[in-house]
């Protein structure tokens, strides 16, 4: 029997991505009755959803991120590795190395295989679990970085940067926006590996998921708020915010701040300078070009479909490979390096009424 090609049971609906015969929508980008989350940033897990299956680290971040009851009416948590069975699908969640919890999708059905890639980096990440490829008939993959332009440096080559910078200007606050989930925690974990063990104070939006790492485990050392010190206690010190705050009237409390960014997207010199960037620091939770392809060769899938991002350019470089390449074209999934959302903004309302189903298992 010949198995049956992803084509036929993974299908693009306006929720998101459909998986047929296990009845659920991966990521879905408005309130479905069952959903599988890749990870907690706010444009792959949206509130509303009837019932919700993710890992508990995942779950832990949507109920700290949306309250307990928008992270799903039943929330489901599912270990890495660990397999289920829906409607015949059999699924795993395996680690994706974007941020904390973040899994790559795993769905076997009537033997053919695919992957949901997720957001997803292969760079070394402190705080959280590393991604691992595996094989299959079909690898979804997002495409952020997916130009050959975007080359990401070592990350402690940045972090390394940014305490050159300090003791260049000893008496300058250093400002580092940095996304709320996942590139904060993973930039303080880096400046602690590389010696920094002076307080950082963070902005108030970074406690809480703060405070969830340090709770999974994630060392994170010393943090302060930055609302409480006197202005002195800024000279020469680390703060960390999200990147929106690095260019409010919020900064006039710190000394002659040396405005820094993490992201990808510093890269492009333009980007940081429209930004007021003095000290870009390139550290991505995504993948850049060589490993985009790279990962997509250790998969040995010959077939990809292409998710946000560069999809073209991708797909070339996969026809030069003899790879099948597909654009997906799923609209509605920002990069959230490139702005710092508010996850009510971006909410979907709750499922109508009557319209519940049980939890996505088909066992107790």
């Amino acid at each position: 029997m010949v198995a049956p090609h992803p084509e036929t049971w993974l299908r693009v609906l306006p929720q998101g991505l459909f998986c047929e015969p296990g009845g659920f929508f991966i990521d879905p980008l408005r309130a479905v009755e069952r959903a599988v989350i890749s990870h907690g940033h706010s444009d792959h897990a949206r509130a509303g959803h009837d019932a919700v299956l993710a890992t508990p680290e995942t779950l832990a971040i949507m109920r700290a991120r949306m309250g307990e009851g928008r992270a799903g009416r039943v929330q489901q948590p599912l270990p890495y590795h660990e397999p289920i069975t829906l409607g015949g699908v059999t699924m795993r969640l395996v680690p994706a190395g974007h941020v904390l919890g973040a899994a790559q999708i795993v769905m076997e059905w009537r033997g053919s295989r695919a992957v949901v890639s997720g957001d997803y980096k292969r760079q070394r990440d402190p705080t959280c679990a590393a991604f691992e490829p595996v094989e299959c008939d079909v690898f979804v993959t997002e495409a952020t970085f997916g130009f050959p332009v975007f080359r990401h440096p070592p990350p402690e080559h940045e972090i390394g940067k940014l305490l050159k910078s300090l003791t260049l200007f000893p008496d300058r606050t250093h400002l580092v926006g940095a996304y709320s989930l996942g590139k904060s925690q993973r930039v303080i974990a880096l400046l602690r590996e590389a010696g920094w063990d002076a307080p950082i104070y963070i902005h108030g939006a970074l406690a809480s998921i703060c405070a969830l790492y340090e709770a999974q485990g994630v060392r994170l050392g010393d943090l302060r708020p930055a609302t409480v010190a006197a202005k002195d206690k800024f000279r020469g010190a680390i703060v960390i915010a999200p990147p929106a705050a690095t260019a409010d009237r919020w900064t006039r409390r710190f000394n002659d701040p040396v405005i820094a960014r993490a992201s990808g997207w510093m890269r492009v010199r333009q980007r940081a300078k429209m930004a007021g960037v003095e000290l870009p620091l390139i550290v991505s939770d995504h993948a850049d070009w060589d490993d985009l392809l790279s990962t997509i060769t250790e998969t040995r899938a010959p077939e990809v479909w292409v998710t946000h991002g560069s999809e073209e350019a991708l797909i070339h470089a996969l026809s030069l490979r003899q790879i099948r390449g597909r654009a997906l074209r799923l609209v509605g999934y920002e990069d959230e390096e490139a702005s710092e959302e508010a996850p009510d903004e971006l909410a979907s309302p709750p499922p109508e009424p009557g319209q519940h189903l049980a939890p996505l298992t088909d066992a107790p």
